[in-house]
């Protein structure tokens, strides 16, 4: 099967998931170096995320395998790296707010996902409505994204304050507050379009 530039892209990044996982999780005896390695491929899989669909839109590359497997795609590399991140804080500092908090937003991120993602499909499938994404969600990707590099990153720098979690923290607020508001519009929005009855 040969496929186009944005679903190689799209394969790319579900390729560095696993790497992602690994870098976050271990260091390999390279200390934080693993931790600018898990950056790394967090940041370009982020980046084929929004190349991808660009380029399929411009090029006029948009295949049904593409529709399925970007936000396959999506989802995968942010739970993995929130489910990691959760995991590494526990370890590494124990019972802490922070990781409270963490796993909090992290359910939160994971339910509103597949939360949206359950009613995309029932609307489609029962009145062929597409939910396009709207720039609520883009936004959310983008807040999730920073926190997520934000989460990896500064435990490199030394300090004190708020356990050394203050860029974290403020992000992490960010993320979540974007991810509950893009999904209670989107329930708002299409509630409608959803019959028990059926």
């Amino acid at each position: 099967m040969k496929m186009n530039l944005p679903n190689k892209l799209t394969l790319a990044r579900m390729v560095m998931v696993p790497f992602l996982m690994v870098f976050i999780t271990f260091d390999f005896g390279l200390g934080m170096w693993s931790r600018l390695i898990a950056a790394a491929f967090f940041g370009l899989a982020s980046l084929t995320d929004f190349v991808d669909g660009y380029l399929a839109r411009k090029w006029n590359l948009v295949t049904n395998f593409g529709k399925f497997m970007d936000p396959l795609a999506d989802k995968l590399m942010v739970f993995v790296a929130l489910i990691s991140l959760c995991y590494v804080t526990g370890r590494d500092e124990g019972a802490t707010v922070y990781g409270v908090c963490l796993l909090a937003a992290t359910v939160i991120v994971i339910f509103r996902e597949l939360a949206v993602t359950s009613m995309r499909m029932v609307v489609n499938n029962t009145d062929g409505i597409v939910i396009a994404a709207g720039w609520l969600g883009k936004v959310k990707t983008c807040v999730q994204i920073l926190f997520i590099l934000a989460a990896i990153i500064e435990p490199m720098f030394s300090y004190e304050i708020l356990g050394g979690h203050v860029v974290s923290y403020v992000t992490m607020a960010a993320m979540a507050f974007m991810t509950l508001w893009s999904g209670i519009v989107y329930f708002k929005g299409y509630w409608k379009y959803i019959n028990p009855s059926v």
